[in-house]
């Protein structure tokens, strides 16, 4: 019974490492004021069918990027600096492209509205809501949780419920972000909504650019070593 307990407590307590790790480089707040401004004004059910897509996409990305990330890089022979520094360009790209015209989202009167849902994966998912960044941490956490919870297997059931709930949870805040944006939107006004993107957009850069630098620094680290 103890070692229930035991287990149990471990298991919440590594859940909410993987929120804490997660949460502040997702930025479901920060990414929602990006994406309903990039959406444009659809209608209510698109967007909802739009936000429910986007957390399930960004679900499995980070599910299989936790498990699998290490073993995947290995077999094509990517370091996760090359994931930092490549990934964190195509971030701080488009935040400056954000930042620049105010929207690099999909014109929704050119393609459709019905259409907008091809793009959910593409960029919504990757790399608005899950970019390098989060990537690159849930990579680093797979590597981590076995550890914390003292087993040899990423696929054990300790680590594979830590994951997935704590997964689950930091995408069901981005489902409810984007979901309700537009009521954000009409509470805030115009103005206070257009700050409020230029204000991300310039942090999405900014992050873009941490990344890179973070990759160009911890590979410099591993050359010097050599």
């Amino acid at each position: 019974m103890i070692d229930i307990l035991h287990d149990i407590a471990a298991v919440a307590e590594s859940t909410t490492l993987v929120v804490g790790a997660l949460f502040p480089i997702v930025n479901p707040l920060g990414s929602a004021a990006i994406f309903i401004n990039m959406i444009g004004g659809v209608e209510q059910p698109l967007q909802r069918a739009l936000s429910q897509k986007i957390a399930i996409y960004s679900f499995f990305l980070l599910v299989c990027s936790l498990l699998w990330g290490v073993k995947i890089l290995t077999f094509f022979g990517i370091s996760i600096y090359a994931v930092q520094i490549g990934g964190g360009l195509v971030v701080a790209a488009t935040g400056w492209t954000l930042l620049a015209q105010g929207s690099s989202g999909v014109n929704t009167k050119t393609v459709g509205e019905e259409n907008i849902l091809d793009h959910a994966f593409y960029p919504y998912t990757l790399p608005i809501t899950v970019g390098p960044g989060s990537i690159s941490v849930a990579i680093t956490l797979g590597a981590h949780l076995p550890a914390e919870l003292h087993t040899d297997s990423i696929f054990s059931p300790k680590v594979l419920i830590a994951a997935l709930v704590g997964i689950a949870l930091v995408c069901f805040i981005v489902f409810i972000c984007y979901r309700y944006a537009s009521a954000a939107e009409r509470l805030l006004g115009s103005a206070g909504t257009s700050v409020v993107m230029r204000l991300s957009s310039f942090i999405l850069m900014c992050i873009g650019v941490q990344i890179v630098a973070s990759g160009i620094k911890a590979y410099l680290a591993t050359v010097h070593q050599l």
